[in-house]
């Protein structure tokens, strides 16, 4: 019955049957037991760690994102802004932006407005202000006005609005990965540290996402910005949170733990902030601790992490989503703890549908849920939320 909720163990094996390859072959390719690749292709163990796709990816010999991109069944509003977004990222690449020529303090207005709801999970409302606000920003930077704050405002734009929300509905990588390039051309014309770092966080996380982390790290390193300012240390402290995630996909225990204890050290200093639309401080750091123990493959230890984290203290509807999610992910693994799950997901999903419904990881967790559902309340909600996200039930 597994095999009917998990796309992604279903992709695994069909790549495995076009390739006449057995299960101890690619097993052993992955440094993975053959009992862990069934589990995975079954559907009862959920494939929700970005090293192990790298790692089936490599044995597979397929790029990452062949495994984990899947077409979504549901339909939410936000899909309908993708096409104007596209096209807008399609003219502004080929230097046609076609937009208006805009004073920068209005500008800076409607990006905060959009960055501001990106920030609230209204995916609908930044959906409909990206098109044109990425065609004027571009427009506006031909003419030479204001050049280096529309540089800045372009590469926070593209960051922490473009690619963060394109992330965020499920929307193809290679289209995240072109905000991500526009923000770092903006940034090396501005040659402003804190840009750089903005724009440093959106490509390490655009090449995690293809699986190339040695790079990624390499992206991360930007000269230090110190704690001159409140803003700099803020900067600094989620470029260090991002070093440790990477560093947790490549296996480096001692790097994770270092640059994780540094990032806490930091948001001592700094208190709750939300420079750059980082939204860095001591409760963000909790959930990115939960996030990073995840990547690491310690789920009990995520679990650990989130009973001592407030959710009430998040500073925003995305990081109260992202611990509700990474917490449910969490208990999925542990031992008599699915019903919890169910709970701590649905919780997510009421905040953010998006962010359980298009995430490959989340989707991957629901499935195996799935496989051990019992027919009683907390199965209803899980499969509620199965057919919300489109999967079979």
């Amino acid at each position: 019955m597994s095999e009917a909720y998990d796309e992604i163990g279903r992709r695994l094996r069909q790549i495995r049957h076009a390739q006449r390859k057995s299960l101890a072959v690619i097993a052993g390719r992955a440094g993975i037991s053959v009992s862990y690749l069934s589990r995975l292709e079954s559907g009862a163990r959920a494939l929700d760690r970005r090293s192990l796709v790298v790692a089936l990816a490599d044995a597979l010999e397929v790029a990452p994102s062949e495994i984990t991109t899947l077409a979504p069944a549901d339909h939410l509003e936000e899909d309908q802004s993708l096409g104007p977004v596209r096209l807008a990222l399609l003219s502004v690449t080929m230097d046609e932006p076609d937009g208006e020529v805009v004073p920068v303090d209005l500008l800076t207005e409607r990006a905060a407005l959009a960055l501001e709801a990106q920030r609230q999970c209204d995916y609908v409302s930044v959906g409909s202000k990206l098109p044109m606000l990425i065609r004027d920003l571009h427009t506006t930077l031909k003419t030479g006005r204001h050049d280096k704050k529309v540089l800045q405002l372009l590469t926070l734009t593209h960051v922490q609005g473009t690619q963060a929300w394109l992330g965020d509905i499920g929307a193809n990588m290679d289209l995240a990965w072109q905000a991500a390039m526009l923000a770092k051309q903006a940034a090396e014309r501005a040659d402003d540290p804190l840009t750089h770092a903005v724009s440093a966080f959106g490509t390490a996380f655009g090449l995690m996402g293809a699986g190339a982390f040695d790079l990624a790290s390499k992206a991360l390193a930007v000269p230090n910005l110190g704690t001159a300012s409140v803003e700099a240390a803020q900067a600094t402290g989620m470029l260090t949170l991002a070093s440790s995630l990477v560093a947790a996909a490549r296996k480096d225990h001692s790097e994770r733990m270092a640059a994780i204890e540094h990032a806490a050290d930091l948001a001592k200093y700094t208190g709750e902030g939300n420079a750059l639309w980082f939204g860095f401080g001591p409760s963000n750091v909790g959930v990115w601790r939960m996030s990073i123990a995840l990547e690491a493959g310690d789920y009990a230890e995520a679990a650990r992490i989130a009973t001592i984290v407030d959710p009430n203290a998040l500073p925003s509807p995305t990081r109260k989503s992202a611990y509700w999610r990474e917490y449910g992910r969490a208990l999925a693994r542990l031992p008599r703890r699915q019903d919890d799950a169910v709970m701590a997901l649905r919780r997510a999903e009421r905040i953010s549908p998006a962010r359980i419904h298009r995430h490959p990881f989340m989707r991957s967790v629901l499935a195996e849920l799935l496989t051990k559902a019992k027919r009683d309340a907390v199965s209803r909600e899980l499969r509620g939320m199965a057919y919300r996200a489109g999967l079979p039930v």
